[in-house]
Order: C-alpha cells, then sequence, then structure tokens
C-alpha cells in the first residue's frame, strides 16, 4: 500500500493554453450603429414636422430659450393670406376653431399632468383668435403657455 492517504490524488498541473488575439466582431457594431441611426431619424422627423414654415413667428428681442418639455404640444396658428383665415393645427391635425381643441388637450393633460402648450402663432394672428385659443387651453385646465418668437426678422432670400 501507499503511504498517501485513499482520496487524494496527485492534481494534475496543466499548462495554460496560449491565448489568441482578440478578433475585432464588427456585425453588432454594425447592428448598433443601425438601431441609433433609426432612432435618431425618426426623433429629428417628427420634431421637423412639428415646424411650420409658413408661420412667420412674431419678433421679441428679450426672450428666453424654452427649456425641453417631454409633454409639450404645439399648438400652430396659420394665417392664409388670401382670405386671412386662420389654420390652427396640433400633430399635423387640423381643427376648425380653438373648441375644438378642448377634448385633445384634455386628454393630454390626463397623461401628464405637467403638460405645456408651445403656441406657434403667426405675427399676423388677430387678437380675438389668440384669445379664444387661450381661453380653450384654460378650459383644457393647462396653466403652463408659452409662445413660440424670433429674436430678429427673418431676412429675405437674395434672389440671384
Amino acid at each position: 500500500m501507499s503511504d498517501a492517504p485513499q482520496g487524494r490524488r496527485k492534481k494534475r498541473h496543466r499548462e495554460p493554453e496560449p491565448e489568441a488575439d482578440p478578433e475585432f466582431q464588427i456585425a453588432p457594431m454594425i447592428d448598433i450603429l443601425l438601431v441609433l441611426l433609426v432612432f435618431f431619424m425618426s426623433i429629428s422627423s417628427t420634431e421637423v414636422l412639428q415646424a411650420n414654415r409658413d408661420i412667420r413667428l412674431p419678433v421679441a428681442k428679450d426672450a428666453k430659450d424654452a427649456k425641453e418639455n417631454p409633454g409639450q404640444i404645439i399648438v400652430n396658428l396659420a394665417v392664409n393670406p388670401i382670405n386671412n383665415a386662420v389654420a390652427i393645427s396640433v400633430n399635423e391635425r387640423e381643427f376648425a376653431s380653438p373648441g375644438d381643441l378642448i377634448p385633445v388637450l384634455q386628454t393630454h393633460i390626463q397623461r401628464n399632468p405637467m403638460v405645456r402648450v408651445l403656441i406657434r402663432a403667426d405675427k399676423e394672428v388677430r387678437y380675438a383668435v389668440m384669445k379664444s385659443l387661450l381661453e380653450a387651453v384654460g378650459k383644457a385646465g393647462i396653466a403652463n403657455v408659452t409662445f413660440s418668437v424670433v429674436d430678429k426678422e427673418a431676412q429675405p432670400a437674395a434672389s440671384s
């Protein structure tokens, strides 16, 4: 019999295998970049769609930059120069009168009590239309209202 106790055997010492150089995996990198590209394209396209280029904003020299608000509702008021009719739109949806906005605004306030209304009104919009819009916003229960303005008059493009 051997002198070593039973159950104990000599452990074999293994030599570690030589490490191979890590390979750069391009496929996961492309997947991540494509996901980020789609994300940023979708975010930027929704912001671009909400801006209406037909609206000439009023000038306010002492205007402050607005803070980001994820619960913001953008209300566009554009004036048709032919008949001076005011077109009211929210999220690319047209409304006949400011009173028609009340149910839409109430659904937004139920989802987010901190909702803010950003009014982008053309500088030719009459006071009566603006007053009825503000009354509709108040009836919907929204107290946070911001007006979009520019800090200087846009220069007309030079024709060549």
